[in-house]
């Protein structure tokens, strides 16, 4: 004859000591958000002779949060050029304070031969950095960009049109911290499935037997969820027959709400109970 105490197990606190340590990181990441936009200008011979600082403008385009605008001299945006030249530029066209960007300006080669004319910050090392647009009309370009005695006779002009295109990349910044992911873990409803098994039946390979009742279990389940059953059915006593145990001075009521209790949440409290194990 063996005796099963029934009890509840405390949690045994942590003995370590050392404080815990944490190591963080960020990342700063510059980079340029790019656009562009084709500018043609129709009747370009109409054009010349409106004066030199005269332009043509292009309709305003956003890139990077800010708006931007072509500009097109045909006589040359500076008196001390003599007129000799068209100018072109690229203007901020929006409010803003130190905007940052890299610039490209290109006549197009309309031959089809994809000989353009092409003054660019893409794709080059820039010793001074990107350039800097320091309030609203702040422009970037070239006042002497094609001499116009040559633009009349090239294949950058064709059925009196010209074509330009600009693209615009503004210069971004930002620090990237680490990335938290969080996971909805749902609650534990292993107790649940326990519990239903247990009141199945299925499986069972273990009975007892309480007040004339007969409860059917499952020793794995049992031995899991308790120490106490987990030394009885597979401890020092393995050898003797445990397919039938029988358990007194506990109401079989009483019992049957402890097994279940036992299953689903892992403890059990009945104080000391005599069992016996028969074949």
């Amino acid at each position: 004859m063996g005796t099963i105490s029934f009890h509840k197990e405390l949690p045994k606190p942590s003995t370590s000591s050392s404080p815990a340590s944490s190591s963080t990181s960020s990342t700063s990441r510059t980079e340029t958000v790019n656009g562009s936009h084709e500018f043609k200008i129709r009747g370009y011979s109409l054009a010349k002779g409106m004066g030199v600082g005269k332009y043509i403008a292009s309709d305003t385009f956003m890139v990077g949060g800010y708006e931007w605008a072509i500009y097109f001299y045909p006589d040359g945006k500076s008196a001390e050029d003599n007129a000799s030249y068209v100018s072109l530029f690229i203007a901020l066209a929006s409010e803003g304070t130190d905007v940052r960007a890299l610039f490209e300006l290109t006549l197009l080669d309309q031959s089809g031969k994809d000989h353009h004319k092409v003054h660019s910050h893409f794709g080059r090392m820039l010793e001074s950095g990107p350039y800097s647009l320091k309030y609203r009309g702040s422009m970037w370009g070239y006042k002497r960009f094609f001499k116009r005695t040559l633009l009349d006779t090239s294949d950058y002009l064709k059925d009196d049109c010209l074509s330009i295109r600009c693209c615009v990349g503004v210069v971004k910044s930002h620090t990237e911290g680490p990335k938290i992911y969080s996971i909805s873990v749902p609650p534990s409803d292993l107790g649940q499935h326990f519990g239903r098994l247990l009141e199945s039946g299925k499986g069972a390979d273990v009975q007892f037997e309480v007040d004339g009742e007969i409860f059917a279990a499952h020793k794995l389940v049992l031995a899991a969820r308790s120490p106490v059953f987990r030394a009885q059915l597979f401890g020092p006593l393995k050898d003797q027959n445990t397919q039938c145990i029988r358990v007194e001075d506990v109401e079989a009521p009483v019992f049957k709400d402890g097994l279940l209790q036992e299953c689903t949440s892992g403890f059990l409290s009945y104080g000391a109970a005599p069992v016996h194990y028969s074949s």
